[in-house]
């Protein structure tokens, strides 16, 4: 399950890189992201992660369990010190899973909305350049023109301080995937550290049974 779990967050960071730095993949896999979108892909989707969110919240409930236990009692054997590594591990990755899936749901949302911005503002432009280009002498053609280029200006501007406030949201999400980054080696740090000390625990019972 551990195993499961690390395997589907380097996946997901994977794809957050992808999607942060323009290379080659990009573009198929946001034709990926958009092929599961469509039909049932999004109810498949939001079932596996309402399922992961249960798992992850009875791995909560049973470290809660061990640990009130563990106050009641005043001592915790080996074994439930185990158990109780082992359910907050996994409740852990559960969750950063379940955020890293959020975070690439909403980079897929960003880059398209981006796409579509400045497909926009290109045939916007193309339109004013048109107009333009195909002013007459005349001047109530002239003054006609005039009035319809001024709204496409406009909409330009606007469609350019759109496109600038979703670049500065894309450089945020490209931030907090680094962080996310330093985050997952933490997590590999700590893992280390449990299976350290589950090695011992071990080495304790097989001495106590001896």
């Amino acid at each position: 399950m551990i195993q499961l779990l690390f395997t589907l967050i380097f996946a997901e960071m994977a794809l957050i890189v992808i999607f942060v730095f323009k290379t080659p993949f990009r573009k198929l896999v946001i034709m990926g992201i958009d092929r599961i979108k469509r039909d049932r892909g999004p109810i498949v989707v939001k079932t596996v992660a309402a399922t992961v969110f249960v798992v992850m919240m009875s791995n909560v409930y049973n470290v809660v369990a061990i640990h009130r236990h563990w106050i009641e009692d005043g001592d915790i054997n080996p074994m439930e010190q185990i158990l109780l590594a082992k359910h907050l591990l996994e409740a852990s990755l559960m969750g950063f899973s379940l955020f890293l899936a959020f975070m690439i749901d909403k980079l897929h949302h960003y880059i398209r909305e981006l796409r579509i911005r400045r497909q926009t503002m290109e045939a916007a432009k193309k339109q004013n350049r048109v107009f333009e280009d195909g002013k007459t002498p005349v001047s109530e053609e002239i003054k006609a023109l005039e009035e319809e280029i001024t709204p496409l200006r406009a909409r330009i501007k606007q469609l350019q301080s759109e496109l600038q406030e979703k670049t500065e949201e894309a450089n945020n999400a490209e931030a907090h995937a680094l962080a996310l980054k330093k985050q997952s080696e933490g997590f590999l740090m700590e893992y280390d550290r449990l299976l350290e000390e589950n090695q011992n625990l071990r080495s304790q019972l097989q001495s106590l049974d001896r």
